[in-house]
């Protein structure tokens, strides 16, 4: 790399363009301690247009001296024919070399050096040399989230929304996403759960052939969105009881009243009745618990009466 040491003056540089920004770090109060103690120790990298500079490296260093009402600051210039792809290969191999890219910072790179590449293998190679090992799977799903709304990429950061589900959730209206970004921002799910409320928010939509952007704002569900006497685990689980009880009202009616016999049939803790799943099945199953001969002759006693329970013949239909 060629470039010479100049004091610029903050007013000359263009901080408004973004095109070799990498880093996702907005906050700039650590550099600012940093700068106020000790000075400007790593450089930024600036390339010089006309009567400008723009900024390849340093994007939160620059803002910290600002922030300290300084008037200038020495950094690293580049001469103005420097090449499109060197500028995006000092910009990504600068933020590698500091710390781990994230997931956006990584689509950034790639996005920046797909100007220059055709095809994801020659870019995971590219990223690789550059100090960011990449997989073309890898490089093909992250390419473009760096493109999604800015909730949905700090709901990814703060990891409140995966992956997986970002990506589905990106292809949805304004409205829609949005709901969904504030729905798992207060209930950070597992992603298996994540999936679980996205599929069944779309298929109630489906079957009550309404936009799921109105079970999204629904009375009921931002009710226990909103409640501050409930903590997180107890929103979780009366959202999931509610949009399934919505999704399935058949199978919802069926558990109420086989739990409503079930307790009529007072089988104590030794014997339990347990239901086919979805009540898709007429095969019901028994469980019995015991330690030792005694108990088993105890749970003999119960079980005798249970076949004669109006309960039990009105649960097996």
């Amino acid at each position: 790399m060629c470039f010479k040491e100049k004091i610029v003056n903050l007013s000359e540089i263009d901080a408004s363009d973004h095109s070799f920004r990498i880093t996702t770090q907005e906050t700039v109060d650590d550099l600012m301690d940093s700068i106020r103690h000790v000075g400007l120790l790593n450089l930024p990298l600036l390339l010089e247009k006309k009567s400008r500079y723009i900024i390849l490296c340093g994007f939160r260093r620059i803002e910290a001296c600002r922030r300290l009402d300084r008037l200038d600051v020495k950094a690293r210039i580049l001469d103005s024919d420097t090449k499109k792809l060197e500028c995006a290969r000092y910009a990504v191999t600068d933020n590698a070399f500091q710390r781990p890219l994230n997931l956006i910072e990584k689509s950034r790179s790639i996005r920046m050096l797909s100007n220059f590449f055709t095809g994801n293998r020659r870019l995971s190679k590219e990223m690789s040399l550059l100090g960011v090992p990449c997989h073309e799977s890898i490089i093909k799903r992250i390419k473009d989230i760096c493109c999604f709304s800015k909730s949905l990429q700090n709901s990814m950061l703060s990891e409140s929304i995966s992956l997986a589900i970002a990506l589905e959730i990106h292809k949805m209206s304004k409205d829609v996403k949005d709901g969904f970004v504030k729905l798992f921002n207060v209930l950070k799910l597992s992603v298996n759960k994540q999936r679980e409320i996205v599929m069944l928010i779309k298929e109630i939509a489906l079957r009550e052939d309404i936009p799921m952007a109105q079970i999204l704002e629904g009375e009921h569900l931002t009710g226990i969105l909103n409640d501050e006497d409930l903590d997180k685990n107890k929103k979780v689980r009366k959202i999931r009881t509610y949009l399934k009880q919505r999704r399935f009202p058949a199978i919802t009616r069926a558990e109420q009243v086989f739990e409503e016999h079930r307790q009529n049939l007072k089988l104590g803790t030794g014997i339990k009745l347990i239901p086919p799943d979805n009540f898709e099945s007429p095969t019901y199953f028994l469980k019995f618990s015991f330690k030792d001969l005694n108990e088993l002759k105890d749970l003999k006693k119960i079980f005798d009466p249970l076949i004669e329970n109006p309960s039990i013949k009105k649960i097996l239909g």
